[in-house]
């Protein structure tokens, strides 16, 4: 059966929402390059699970509100999201970007959270630990070094059409807003993560030359209760390079938790 796609209005934005599977919801929130696609592993996940994928307002097929500044903002979108959807118990996993947004959610509340999922999460810095900077990349070099496997990194297709590549800048500029300064971090998230009550998984690929898995340990630390995964021979993209190890660490993670 294929994903359903819907739009909901949700403290006055418009965004696209795909959603397949039953059972407990799994809200997982995308990285910069947004979620326009149904991926693999959001099949995997959808056998045990009620996975919803929603497009963050500013990204794809959503709107772009005016009250959209920071990844501040975002956290209290979803939510109100998670409270429009009528969820509770949510196994939240989040990426990159989603998971500097899950995180920052988190430190607010875990009241609904019954699970928190960070997968190569921004939104800290480590000192002495340099990362990359996605703004200063083509999307070539950027396709690359999000990848170990550079087979991998040469068939993910670049945008052709008009409409993609307006997709792309626009995700693009909507991360820039949100990341441009400080880069991809918030100084002051390091200071509440204590608060994160919610069991809490971080997952990291071993070769990750945006994120590196340096700042693993530094957010396991940070988060009480927190554990540490790392996957060899990849990048930052663990859901994508590595999809079943991915979903079975977040499957066994989520069961233990329940």
């Amino acid at each position: 059966m294929a994903h359903q796609e819907t739009f909901e209005t949700v403290t006055g934005c418009r965004i696209r929402i795909m959603r397949k599977g039953q059972g407990q919801p799994l809200l997982f929130l995308h990285g910069a390059s947004g979620a326009a696609n149904w991926l693999p592993f959001m099949d995997m996940l959808a056998k045990n699970y009620d996975v919803i994928v929603p497009e963050h307002p500013g990204f794809g097929g959503s709107e772009t509100p005016e009250w959209l500044d920071t990844v501040g903002d975002l956290a209290h979108f979803y939510r109100d999201l998670i409270d429009h959807l009528g969820l509770s118990a949510v196994h939240l996993v989040g990426t990159s970007l989603g998971g500097w947004i899950a995180a920052e959610l988190a430190t607010f509340t875990c009241e609904k959270i019954k699970s928190l999922t960070l997968v190569a999460p921004a939104g800290i810095t480590v000192p002495g630990v340099r990362k990359g900077d996605m703004f200063m990349w083509s999307p070539e070099e950027l396709s690359s070094k999000l990848f170990h496997n550079q087979e991998l990194a040469r068939s993910v297709p670049q945008p052709t059409s008009e409409e993609a590549v307006m997709v792309m800048l626009k995700n693009r500029l909507m991360t820039a807003k949100l990341g441009w300064s400080p880069r991809m971090h918030n100084p002051h998230l390091r200071k509440w993560l204590h608060r994160i009550s919610a069991p809490t998984l971080i997952i990291w690929g071993d070769d990750d030359q945006l994120l590196p898995a340096a700042y693993g340990p530094a957010y396991r630390d940070l988060i009480p209760a927190s554990s540490l995964h790392i996957i060899a021979q990849c990048g930052h993209l663990p859901h994508v390079e590595k999809a079943q190890e991915f979903v079975a660490k977040v499957t066994q993670f989520t069961q233990e938790a329940a």
